[in-house]
This record gives structure tokens, C-alpha cells and sequence, in this order.
């Protein structure tokens, strides 16, 4: 009888067109690594970088996370960076008073993100908040 989507006589009544890649893509080391590295650079979203090499943004998560625990190596110059941390002192705050704990001020910038402490906080409260500003990214 022949293939029932092409019909000689009535013409064409159905096309499929399949887009995107066949079966499983297989990754070396160093491309997961460059595009892992890729995705760390300031000022671009994962989901941007994934879309540019064809992945979804969840395998990308993925292999960020094995970066994170060691399981995916990269070149040191590759992983991301901080930047150091800068104290500044004021006489006031030295003094105890209880206005200069009010007016002291940790500003933490990462990734695009800014995460301020107004006074006198606990280091087990701003180590909480960091470790979730650290699951964002």
C-alpha cells in the first residue's frame, strides 16, 4: 500500500520536521569545562550559555555542581573569583556605643547580587544568608 503520509494523487498530507540532535551528545572534559567557566563570567545568565551550546540549563547546573564537589576538574584561572574583603574601622564603633553598632554597614557583592547587614549580626545568621546567596547563583 505504500507510506499513508504521502498519497501520489492527494500530494503531501503530512511533513515532520525534526529538529535538534539525535540521541545523546557526549562532552570531553575540557568542553564541559570551558563552557562551565563560560557560564561563571560576569553578566550573563546560565540559560544564556546553555542555549548557545545546545544544552538545557539543568545539565548545566549539573556540571557546575560537579565542579563545585570536585568530580569535574577545571583549570584554576577558569574558577570563579571573589574579591577580597576590605574592613574599615571607626573610631565610634571601637568605642562600644550602641549608635555606632547601628550604623555599621556589611556590604557583600556577588554574581550581581548584593546582600546587606545593617548592625550587629550573629556570624551563624550571615553565614545562613551567604550559603543561600551562594545557592542562587
Amino acid at each position: 500500500m505504500g507510506n499513508p503520509t504521502f498519497d501520489a494523487k492527494a500530494g503531501v498530507r503530512r511533513i515532520e520536521v525534526i529538529t535538534g540532535v539525535g540521541g545523546r551528545r557526549r562532552w570531553t572534559r575540557e568542553a564541559k569545562a570551558r563552557i562551565v567557566s563560560e557560564s561563571y563570567s560576569g553578566g550573563v545568565a546560565v540559560s544564556e550559555v546553555a542555549r548557545r551550546h545546545g544544552l538545557r540549563p539543568q545539565q548545566l547546573f549539573g556540571w557546575r555542581h560537579q565542579v563545585r564537589t570536585g568530580r569535574l576538574a577545571m583549570n584554576g584561572d577558569d574558577l570563579p573569583s571573589f574579591v577580597p574583603v576590605v574592613a574599615e574601622t571607626s573610631s565610634a564603633r571601637m568605642s562600644g556605643s550602641p549608635s555606632a553598632a547601628a550604623r555599621c554597614v556589611i556590604e557583600i557583592e556577588l554574581a550581581g547580587m548584593v546582600v546587606r547587614v545593617r548592625g550587629e549580626v550573629l556570624a551563624g545568621a550571615l553565614a545562613e544568608v551567604l550559603t543561600a546567596v551562594k545557592r542562587a547563583r
